[in-house]
């Protein structure tokens, strides 16, 4: 029985220390750090703004689909079958302007950052394949002009053509 706790108990302990679980984990706080942020900007901006040119809620819009709507003033339950359409047009909206703020203030300028960080990687990356080739191209010379050196040639045949440089003996 002992040995059977200790195993769950490092099977657990591997679980948790695989990165994609920190890492998940570190994703949900950072989310809910961020839901907090997004849900400033559309409350305290976009909100009032939308308010400025409509009205500010649209859950007072509905239709009744069977008659009489409204709500009884013994019980306070509704009367009919109402379909409270502002609501979800409410929720929608709500769900676009909020993808509209992460978009254009969170990823649009990450995504630009990422771009620009790829294209500096990459031109520090060809600068050095051009140094690189170009050091091999002449330690090729070299050696071919040491061989030449070695048969006793006076020019050097570098794939066919002769060398720039005389042998010196």
């Amino acid at each position: 029985m002992s040995e059977k706790k200790v195993s769950v108990l490092a099977g657990f302990k591997a679980f948790l220390m695989r990165g994609n679980v920190v890492d998940l984990a570190v994703a949900v706080v950072i989310g809910a750090a961020f839901t907090n942020i997004v849900n400033s900007v559309v409350k305290g901006i976009i909100g009032p703004l939308v308010g400025a040119i409509g009205t500010k809620s649209l859950d007072v819009y509905s239709s009744c689909l069977k008659g009489p709507c409204g709500i009884d003033p013994k019980t306070g339950d509704p009367i009919g079958v109402n379909i409270l359409w502002g609501t979800v047009l409410n929720a929608a909206l709500t769900f676009l302007i909020t993808a509209a703020v992460v978009y254009f203030l969170m990823v649009l300028p990450m995504s630009k950052y990422l771009a620009r960080q790829e294209q500096r990687r990459k031109a520090k990356e060809g600068v050095k394949e051009i140094v690189e080739v170009t050091e091999l191209e002449v330690l090729k010379d070299i050696r071919d002009h040491l061989v030449a050196q070695r048969n006793g040639h006076t020019t050097a045949q570098v794939d066919g053509a002769p060398a720039a440089r005389p042998s010196v003996d």
